[in-house]
């Protein structure tokens, strides 16, 4: 206990020095707040070993920060001799020698596949322990980019946190749920914007199938926007898969909001005529003004993209398949050449 104080005493004298401290402060106040309440001994454990599941993730992840992932995700129970496997193999070895790095969730079936095919070094493996079928693969088992997540939520957060592609074969309950997470955060602008790639094996139909299924009953109900399907890719072809994620960073670097404005940050500046084009077709998306160039605001001051030009507008924060069909064009817009391209690089 007196280390324990002893530790406190220190952390507080550090506090006013430290470039987060308004954040510690704030995680510190609802600790304390919570030890005032009457909060049962399950509800610690829980706050305890989640905050233990992002400790750890944000440590192994911290070292890699800058350099692009792409989450993939697939059946646990496909085979090897699937051909599904196979290709998930072959897609994590191709975007390994575009630059990329590939996460999955370290088990079996198509988890494994993208492990060998991405190999040990350009992997990461986000494990969950459960009773049964979730063992780390041979070929992520015992590195140290694998994660043990105690529950499935902190898990999923740095699934989507950290990639900036999702690539999915087809399999069950669990990879649909993922499918559609990735959707509706999306889809809420809680995520992204990213590349969502569904890739089929050459001569199946599953992600047809389940498009139909998403057109047919939600889109013709009105259920989800007629736009929404500018979220997601559908492809049986591992080239358009890859070139699908590299052409989306081609220009288009990253964004955020600032205030109410929404930045897009650019790997290369956009001529007067091309920020005129984006004004044209994609009024529809803007609360009011018009978009504009910029350079990094105030508010982006010691941001490591500070020396990127930007565009910035006022979003309406709801058509997020405009707002990727916007990214598209900017990038088709966009004035690199191949050799300058390096879309793995943050």
């Amino acid at each position: 206990m007196e280390s324990f104080s002893e530790s406190l005493v220190e952390l507080t004298d550090r506090l006013p020095a430290h470039p987060h401290n308004k954040w510690i402060q704030r995680a510190l106040a609802v600790l304390v707040r919570l030890a005032g309440e009457e909060v049962d001994r399950l509800d610690w454990k829980i706050l305890t070993a989640a905050l233990e599941d992002l400790e750890q993730a944000f440590q192994r992840f911290y070292p890699y920060r800058h350099i692009r992932k792409i989450s993939i995700f697939g059946s646990a129970r496909t085979p090897p001799e699937n051909p599904e496997y196979r290709l998930a193999v072959d897609f994590a070895r191709q975007i390994v020698q575009q630059g990329y790095m590939a996460i999955t969730g370290a088990g079996g079936g198509i988890m494994e596949a993208a492990n060998q095919g991405a190999t040990r070094e350009h992997s990461f493996g986000l494990n969950i322990q459960l009773p049964f079928e979730q063992g780390a693969n041979a070929f992520i088992a015992g590195d140290v980019k694998l994660i043990e997540f105690k529950y499935f939520f902190t898990r999923k957060l740095f699934f989507l946190r950290e990639s900036d592609a999702i690539a999915v074969f087809p399999g069950g309950f669990g990879t649909l749920d993922e499918v559609f997470e990735t959707l509706t955060l999306s889809q809420t602008g809680r995520y992204g914007p990213v590349p969502l790639v569904l890739i089929d094996a050459p001569g199946e139909s599953y992600w047809e199938e389940w498009n139909e299924y998403i057109c047919g009953h939600l889109a013709k109900r009105g259920l989800v926007s007629s736009e929404d399907h500018s979220l997601y890719t559908i492809t049986q072809d591992l080239g358009v898969a890859c070139q699908t994620i590299s052409d989306f960073y081609r220009v288009y670097h990253s964004s955020r909001y600032v205030n109410r404005n929404f930045v897009i940050r650019l790997n290369c500046e956009l001529s007067e005529v091309a920020v005129e084009q984006l004004n044209e077709e994609f009024e529809d998306i803007l609360v009011q003004g018009k978009i504009a160039k910029t350079q990094a605001l105030p508010q982006e001051a010691g941001d490591e993209t500070v020396s990127l030009p930007r565009l910035i507008f006022e979003y309406n924060q709801r058509d997020s398949a405009r707002l990727t069909q916007m990214i598209r064009r900017i990038n088709q817009l966009g004035c690199l050449s191949l050799e300058e391209e390096h879309p793995e690089r943050k």
